[in-house]
């Protein structure tokens, strides 16, 4: 039996972040927009005869010309209709490029070499944002992968131009909201006082795990403001997790991912892990780095004092040459007896 035996010191750690890599500002974001058209210049590879929604349009577009053509006496396969989507940028202004990305909905075999019809990109509210218009671009042959794998999707890069902006008046607002991308009293509270040392005042006010209300100086503008406050640093509290990908035997975690002791047999494989600071190795062992040490007859890892993680548990199952569906139950095990007290996902 194989016998693995780990001696730790807990250990906990903070990380020095920018608050804007935590914290968005409230309505300054992407917004969503879409739209249908026509791709033409295919090369017979465009809908058949069975996508009628194509004929359709193909036939009101000549119809807008002035030309009259009835749907059923349609038979090209040079066209295909399509769904344009695009994100529109804040603050995007009258005549800013954008890429857009292009997508068959009918029975077209592939948009390569075609150029998308002027295509208007609508919001969620109905209005119109911007056109797109252009040619398709798919991407070549990859030399491992062969051909390029969605051959009916595509980009039209700097295709879309915006023509109705999205009203935000920032300058003349007298505060702002920050919006923690990820829920936590600690960060919230962290981000209050990092701004209200900065400005020497008590502008900044936490409002929930996730929000912080920040009042404009008299001083500086909105602009400058929210420059300045995105730039300040943060002893971040990171939300631990360790994530477990059964299907290919992926496990990723934090590097000071804390466990507490406990004793796990899988198999051949016995997990002794033991509080104490630290521990006598046996003469002739091998160190194979600064943490992990293997003793004689490579049956047994020792762990240096403070090595308490996940990421040092997994890297000895590996030196002893566990299989990563043993390393998964082992780590499952320690969760459900409770020496893992973070969040483990399994995907």
């Amino acid at each position: 039996m194989k016998i693995l035996a780990l001696f730790f010191l807990l250990l906990s750690s903070l990380q020095a972040t920018r608050i804007s890599e935590v914290a968005n500002i409230v309505g300054v974001r992407d917004n969503q927009i879409i739209g249908y058209s026509l791709v033409v210049g295919l090369k017979k590879t465009g809908d058949g005869v069975t996508s009628r929604f194509t004929l359709q349009s193909i036939s009101n577009m000549l119809r807008s010309m002035n030309i009259d053509m009835n749907p059923r006496d349609i038979m090209s396969k040079n066209v295909a209709a399509v769904v344009v989507t695009a994100k529109l940028a804040p603050f995007a202004r009258q005549g800013d490029a954008f890429d857009v990305t292009v997508s068959s909905i009918g029975d077209a075999k592939s948009l390569e070499g075609g150029t998308l019809l002027m295509s208007p990109l609508k919001g969620v509210d109905g209005k119109i944002y911007a056109l797109a218009q252009g040619p398709i671009s798919i991407g070549g042959k990859n030399e491992k992968a062969g051909p390029q794998s969605h051959p009916t999707a595509g980009i039209v890069y700097g295709g879309g131009l915006v023509e109705r902006e999205i009203e935000q008046d920032l300058a003349h607002q007298e505060s702002a909201t920050l919006s923690l991308k990820a829920s936590n009293f600690a960060n919230a509270v962290a981000i209050q006082n990092a701004v209200n040392a900065r400005y020497s005042s008590d502008i900044a006010s936490a409002l929930d795990s996730r929000t912080i209300l920040i009042k404009r100086p008299t001083n500086k503008s909105m602009v400058e403001f929210i420059a300045e406050v995105e730039n300040l640093s943060i002893n971040y509290a990171l939300e631990q997790k360790i994530i477990i990908n059964e299907r290919t035997g992926t496990i990723v975690a934090g590097v000071d991912v804390e466990i507490k002791p406990v004793v796990i047999t899988q198999g051949e494989i016995t997990v002794k892990i033991l509080a104490q600071d630290t521990v006598s190795k046996p003469n002739g062992s091998v160190t194979m780095d600064q943490s992990l040490v293997i003793g004689l007859n490579e049956n047994e890892v020792y762990t240096q004092k403070g090595t308490t993680t996940v990421a040092n548990i997994v890297r000895s199952l590996q030196k002893l040459g566990a299989s990563p569906k043993a390393m998964i139950s082992i780590l499952q095990a320690m969760k459900s007896a409770g020496a893992i007290s973070v969040e483990l996902e399994v995907i």
